[in-house]
């Protein structure tokens, strides 16, 4: 580098007295200090300038590919599961070609997603590359074969090493029982074709020097065939036809009844191999193609949007019908049926490795047929796989349980505490974190908005002499030592205390009261413990150790003093003072910690108190009671609270016979009050009347909706009735008709001929009673009373609404195009008088033209 230039001198300086100021002696002293100091620094010379430069060039902010590997394999073991991850590390590891790296990534891979094919096969191919490397690729043949049930692509590579690498006079010998191996554990797999069609060659290929040898090998191959064509897979028909022509050329006479006796099992398995296919098309996608290298397949985390729940209940469909024994395999091949379940199951836990549902029906299944130890380890890896699943680790827990092994039980529940407890944390992190984002974009967007809060002055001692008065409050509300509260982390907190009530159960049920105390103790030192392990605790106490009310009670106070504010472990108090008939302790209760809630959230205590006190207090204290409750909810009308009174559980006479209600008979849970479908009558009562509702602004843009009330009214009537105007007068013939509608049937007189034909043609009219029936309540099933209730109400409606004779005067008058010559349209006839003009059918001629009847 070349030296600095003089700063010092005024002749390196461009001189401009006329247009720029000059410099202030303050900087000038400071240009000469920094010219003294620039002396004394050693000058680099020419060599060393261009050494500096090349380090500079070197010095690359991005990282070099050699440590690119380094970094995302630090990244993985922080966050293993990360599929696209993998298969970029993946790549990297084979294009660099060192084979530490290569091993060390499948390693990984295999550890995250263990028993994944794909990924077995890709590791095992280059150990087999190098000779040099058959005795490594033997030790992950023996990991892969032995440790778990390999899947078909495995046996298919693992036979095609076998017929390379064994030679020798007793080669046929070890080749045929790999087969047998092969066969045993995946020959019932929709994709084992291959190995059963080499199979059965092999078996041909067969050398004989007698004629019993020549037998052996016949009765060898007549078996493989047998067993082979009743399997649903692939080309099953073109084993079928292989094994005719075989029997033929070993006997006529014979093959006719051998052929018959397996044509029926045959045609099944083909009629099977057809549903199978419907399922596995969905199931079993085919892996993204990675150039010239194998594809791997790895499974993901499941998001649980639609396309994730379509695909569970795909899983669940075809594993229930794997379970129905569609082949039919009778019961003296039950081991038959077992096994092709069984290689279902492990299957689709590999496939959907992190969803617990197919964890558990596999353990659901394999318990069912007695192989609880086989059921128990299937738990423990569903459990490594998804260390946070609530359905697999009570399951595990249970079944430890029941062997009993009380002492894993209890290291279960500390483990999966532990994993619930680190997820909270981070939660807690994020969310402190969004917060103080938050408050600080706010905070400067309140400084931009008002500049006056904060006197910004160019000197930092200066302004910390004047501190802003307006930001004071701020300050104490960030001082805060209370955790934010979010949604996410107080659905988690939920959750985390189920497990500590699990917790307790196991405790009292295996080993006694004394052991759900020390879990109790466990959960009052941690933070995390919601305010429902409280309850459990307490009503454990009460319902298992001898009615003890003084210690239930303890435990809810000492739960008040953490959870006070929660106006729902409050009311779970005063529910189970109640019910213990502790009235004097439920009252004080209450009058302690009313006043201290806002009305909306104090609302459940008002009213679980106001139960009890009308089912089983006096007159006077009701009334006491609503006057209460009448200064704190003035909006209550008191019909509302005097129904309220005389209603028991969702019984309520006052709305349905004197108010007009629907009373849906539905127990809610946590009260007894029904849903009530608010009527005309209802809208009475709890809307204003029409004078103090304001008027609506006019809008030209929506049209007003119409009422839910004309249209159960419109569609009642026996012929579609036109929509009129409001200021449209009533057409004479619509007013004898609707007074005519509740008499006899009959012919009105003076009416036209077309309009008679019309009466005797409709359907007959209902009676009176017919329609009074259908004002009755309907009792709808819950879960359909949740779903209308799901559902927007008819008032946020905004889209057009058309009327009905302008869409039927386009559609009557449209032309229908004709693929047939042109054809002339039929000149409209002459009006009939005293009747209603025909239906004119001829193209439309805009507004204006031709008749303006409804037709």
């Amino acid at each position: 580098m070349s030296e600095p230039p003089s700063t010092g001198s005024h002749d390196a300086m461009p001189v401009d007295t006329g247009e720029k100021p000059k410099l202030s002696p303050d900087i000038m002293n400071a240009l000469r200090q920094l010219q003294t100091a620039l002396q004394f620094s050693p000058t680099p010379s020419p060599t060393q300038a261009d050494g500096q430069e090349d380090a500079a060039v070197k010095q690359d902010p991005t990282p070099p590919p050699q440590y690119e590997w380094d970094r995302l394999r630090s990244q993985l073991r922080e966050k293993p599961v990360d599929a696209d991850g993998w298969l970029k590390l993946v790549d990297l590891a084979e294009d660099s070609g060192d084979i530490e790296k290569i091993k060390n990534t499948y390693e990984g891979m295999l550890e995250t997603y263990p028993n994944t094919p794909s990924v077995q096969i890709a590791y095992l191919r280059h150990s087999l590359d190098d000779p040099s490397q058959f005795n490594q690729a033997e030790a992950l043949f023996r990991r892969f074969l032995l440790r778990t049930t390999p899947s078909v692509e495995l046996l298919k590579f693992y036979l095609t090493y076998i017929r390379r690498v064994t030679t020798g006079p007793n080669a046929r010998e070890v080749i045929q029982k790999c087969y047998d191996f092969a066969l045993g554990h995946i020959g019932q797999d929709e994709d084992s074709f291959e190995i059963w069609q080499e199979y059965i060659n092999f078996l041909k290929d067969g050398e004989t020097n007698t004629t019993w040898e020549e037998q052996q090998k016949m009765d060898a191959v007549r078996k493989a065939y047998r067993h082979a064509v009743q399997i649903p897979m692939e080309n099953v028909k073109k084993l079928w036809e292989e094994y005719q022509e075989f029997e033929n050329g070993l006997n006529r006479i014979t093959v006719k009844k051998l052929i018959s006796d397996l044509q029926e099992a045959h045609m099944q398995a083909r009629t099977v191999l057809n549903q199978l296919q419907e399922h596995r098309t969905v199931l079993f996608p085919p892996p993204s193609p990675r150039g010239n290298r194998p594809a791997i397949w790895l499974p993901r985390l499941p998001t649980f949007n639609e396309g994730d729940k379509a695909i569970v209940q795909r899983w669940r469909r075809y594993l229930k019908w794997e379970e129905s024994n569609p082949l039919e395999i009778e019961e003296k091949d039950r081991a038959t049926f077992l096994q092709r379940v069984q290689s279902v199951y492990r299957k689709a836990v590999v496939r959907m490795r992190y969803y617990s549902e197919i964890w558990y029906m596999a353990y659901a299944w394999t318990i069912s047929i007695g192989k609880t130890d086989e059921a128990i380890a299937l738990l423990k890896s569903g459990i490594e796989a998804n260390p946070s699943s609530f359905v697999l680790n009570f399951a595990y827990a249970e079944a430890l349980e029941l062997q009993p092994n009380f002492a894993e039980v209890h290291a279960t529940y500390e483990r999966f505490l532990e994993v619930l407890r680190k997820d909270l944390e981070a939660t807690e992190e994020r969310v402190n974190a969004a917060n103080s984002s938050n408050n600080a974009l706010s905070s400067q967007n309140s400084h931009k908005t008002n500049p006056n809060v904060m006197n910004i002055t160019p000197n930092a001692s200066q302004s910390q002499s004047h501190p802003p008065a307006q930001n004071s409050s701020f300050a104490s509300q960030g001082s805060d030592d209370k955790p934010p509260k979010s949604k996410e982390l107080i659905d988690k907190r939920t959750d985390y205390g189920i497990v500590y009530i699990m917790y307790m159960r196991f405790g009292r049920r295996a080993e006694g009261l004394k052991s759900a105390r020390n879990v109790f103790g466990k959960a009052r030192r941690d933070r995390w413990t919601p305010w429902a392990v409280y309850e459990a605790a307490a009503l454990s106490e009460y319902h298992c150790g001898n009615k003890d009310v003084q210690v239930a009670s303890r435990i809810f106070e000492k739960g008040m003093e953490t959870f006070g504010e929660e106006v729902e472990f409050v009311l779970r108090y005063l529910g189970f003072l109640l019910s213990i008939n502790d009235e004097n302790n439920a009252r004080a209760l209450f009058e302690r910690v009313i006043g201290t809630f806002s009305a909306d959230k104090a609302r459940p205590l008002w009213d679980r108190w106001a139960r009890y006190v009308y089912q089983y207090g006096d007159l006077a204290a009701a009334h006491k009671l609503e006057k209460h409750m009448a200064e704190v909810y003035s909006n209550d009308t008191p019909m509302k609270r005097f129904a309220e009174r005389h209603k028991y559980l969702n019984i309520d006479a006052i709305a349905v016979r004197d108010l007009g209600f629907v009373l849906g008979r539905q127990s809610s849970r946590g009260t007894g009050s029904g849903n009530l479908l608010q009527t005309e009558t209802l809208q009475s009562h709890l809307t204003p009347t029409a004078k103090d509702t304001p008027p609506l602004a006019p809008s030209s843009s929506k049209r007003a909706a119409y009422p839910e009330h004309r249209r159960r009214e419109d569609s009642r009537t026996e012929y579609p009735s036109k929509r009129q105007r409001p200021t449209s007068p009533v057409r004479e013939r619509d007013r004898d008709w609707r007074e005519g509608r509740d008499g006899p049937r009959g012919r009105r007189h003076n009416s036209p001929m077309w309009e008679r034909d019309r009466e005797r043609d409709a359907p007959p009219r209902r009676s009176f009673k017919e329609e009074r029936e259908e004002d009755k309540g309907v009792v709808l099933p819950s879960a359909l009373s949740w779903f209308i209730g799901t559902l927007p109400t008819a008032s946020s409606f905004d889209g057009p609404v058309f009327r009905t004779d302008d869409l039927m005067q386009v559609f009557c008058k449209a032309v229908i195009p004709s693929t047939t010559a042109g054809r002339a349209r039929s000149p409209p006839s002459a009006t009939r008088p005293g009747g209603r003009p025909p239906p004119d059918y001829g193209p439309y001629q805009g507004i204006g033209s031709g008749r303006r009847g409804r037709w």
